[in-house]
């Protein structure tokens, strides 16, 4: 059956981090700049495991970890500090692992790394190696399991996307994965891409049918997207996907509170992120009124899966 996942925070107030700006961070001294993100990080480390007790409360077995964690840790000051709580990150590595939990992450929309400017595409290289260094430090393994997904960022820019990312360190292309999104890069696009750079694709069925003007979850290309994607899983049982419905109207890019409609294909999907405004609401409605379903459904063919 799919696993259902949570995305960074709940509806409630159960699961919240806390932010600093770097405005603020840089009107302090030095001295306090180092304390302010200590304490910064402790609370914010302190709050990551109260998300694996909610997750492992509510048997959600697939988190996606909020990239702002622990903020500025790309930064020398940040990342001295980062390294104070190595032990502590390491014990609860071990925690998230002994639950079975999955650990994913989505860097911001500042990761481009096909970028025409080259000190954008290094700053995207400096944030993918810190959130690398920090999966690391939770001891989560250099695999597609602990994924790192971004968007392929500029449009027209395929080539340089493929070659930026082939030369990544293995701490980082071992990890990143590739989703596609609404008006720059289709999936059969974001597919080719991950082929060549030998990554793994995220399929996102509610941007594909924005981007190809489709009206229904139940169009052909949906079903044929997610078996080809699957095909770029080392594991394809690994294989994540992203759910989202529009607000307004069917390819309405603003997520609606709840998942009230679903590909059907989508049981066949072992992995799946929910992203609606009511987080774990969403989630429970998806368990009642859909995840009973998939018990009926058919497998994908392997033969398929792996065409």
């Amino acid at each position: 059956m799919p696993e259902l996942g949570l995305v960074c925070i709940t509806a409630s107030n159960q699961v919240r981090y806390r932010t600093l700006t770097r405005k603020r961070l840089l009107q302090l001294e030095p001295a306090a700049q180092s304390q302010a993100l200590r304490e910064l990080y402790a609370e914010n480390l302190r709050r990551f495991e109260l998300a694996i007790d909610f997750c492992a409360a509510q048997q959600i077995r697939l988190y996606r970890l909020t990239s702002a964690l622990f903020p500025f840790a790309d930064d020398p000051v940040g990342e001295a500090v980062l390294m104070e709580f190595a032990e502590l990150l390491q014990q609860l590595g071990d925690r998230i692992q002994a639950l079975a939990i999955r650990v994913v992450l989505h860097p911001d929309q500042f990761v481009v790394l096909n970028s025409d400017r080259p000190e954008v595409i290094t700053n995207s290289i400096k944030i993918l190696t810190t959130h690398a260094r920090i999966f690391d430090l939770l001891g989560l393994p250099p695999s597609q399991w602990a994924a790192m997904n971004i968007h392929g960022g500029k449009g027209d820019r395929a080539d340089r996307l493929i070659s930026v990312i082939r030369d990544l360190p293995t701490s980082i292309h071992s990890r990143l994965t590739l989703e596609n999104d609404e008006y720059t890069y289709s999936a059969e696009e974001i597919l080719t891409v991950c082929q060549a750079a030998q990554v793994a694709m995220v399929f996102d069925a509610h941007h594909h049918v924005i981007h190809e003007h489709l009206d229904s979850y139940e169009h052909p290309s949906v079903a044929q997207m997610l078996a080809a994607a699957r095909t770029t899983w080392t594991t394809p049982d690994w294989q994540l996907v992203h759910i989202s419905n529009g607000c307004e109207f069917f390819t309405d890019p603003r997520h609606s509170d709840l998942i009230t409609e679903m590909p059907s294909a989508y049981w066949n999907a072992p992995w799946i992120e929910v992203e609606a405004k009511l987080k774990e609401q969403a989630i429970a409605g998806l368990r009642q009124a859909w995840l009973p379903n998939a018990l009926t459904q058919p497998t994908i063919p392997r033969a398929i899966a792996k065409s």
